[in-house]
């Protein structure tokens, strides 16, 4: 099916998530790393494996369980998306953007995106959730190289107000509420896999970043410019290189995503409330 454009395969996959699920959703929640359990929460879910659903990408990445799952939450219709793909699993960025894509196509407005980070500020605590004001994007491309399709969006799409106001506010409310203690900052993307140098660190911390990931940089982007509202949410789930004296390892990033699960469903579960 390689000859079919990204659009052709887009149009598919939103097909047969249609077929599936009668009721659709207007708000999409991508869960990071270790982050997936929030997808169990739903209720009246229609959950489905990537697999089953054309042309989508397979995630091979612990912490990520691969499933679609469209339920209700704090009675509104959300999509759950439990694991994402990475660039650094040797997908192109129109993939690691193609699920983005999708919702944007089923008619989802808002995309939160989540993901398991670590801290360049060193104000931030381990398990600390910092919504993100702002990216700086280091993975090296974007999902929007190449011929663009008028249909997805425009050519020169405006990034002055990637994270929206809107959401961000609202976020805020939902912590206050919910007494869920949440700072701000600015995220960095690099493509990975392997985590960065003390003195890369030291260069970001002086650019302004506050923490660093491998992801939810191009799906901001695919989603900007389909012109869906983005919120992002990173939880800090360890240090980053030099800021402690000891080495980083996956099993500690989702250690660490296991401890804040009530916080950060109960966060997201305001936030969708106030939608």
């Amino acid at each position: 099916m390689s000859h079919l454009s990204v659009w052709d395969r887009v149009e598919q996959a939103a097909d047969h998530i249609r077929r599936r699920c009668p009721s659709l959703p207007e708000t999409a929640i991508v869960l990071g790393s270790g982050l997936g359990d929030f997808a169990g929460t739903l209720l009246d879910a229609i959950a489905t494996p990537y697999a089953d659903v054309p042309h989508w990408p397979a995630s091979n990445v612990a912490g990520h369980p691969g499933r679609l799952v469209i339920g209700n939450v704090a009675g509104k219709r959300v999509a759950a998306l439990a694991g994402r793909v990475h660039f650094y699993e040797g997908y192109d960025l129109a993939t690691v953007v193609f699920a983005t894509r999708v919702m944007g196509r089923l008619g989802v407005k808002r995309v939160i995106l989540t993901n398991a980070a670590g801290g360049i500020n060193t104000g931030f605590a381990r398990g600390a959730l910092m919504i993100i004001d702002d990216h700086i994007n280091m993975v090296g491309g974007s999902p929007l190289i190449g011929p663009n399709d008028d249909r997805f969006g425009p050519r020169f799409p405006d990034m002055s107000e990637v994270y929206s106001a809107r959401l961000r506010t609202i976020a805020d409310e939902a912590a206050r509420a919910k007494g869920v203690a949440v700072s701000h900052g600015i995220y960095v993307a690099t493509h990975g896999p392997s985590y960065e140098t003390p003195a890369e660190i030291r260069f970001f911390r002086g650019i302004g970043a506050d923490a660093i990931g491998m992801s939810t940089v191009p799906e901001a982007i695919a989603a900007r410019h389909m012109g869906m509202e983005v919120l992002g949410v990173s939880c800090i789930s360890n240090a980053a290189a030099g800021v402690l004296p000891h080495p980083i390892v996956h099993e500690e990033v989702l250690a660490t995503m296991q401890r804040v699960r009530s916080s950060f469903i109960a966060l997201l579960e305001g936030v969708v409330e106030r939608l």
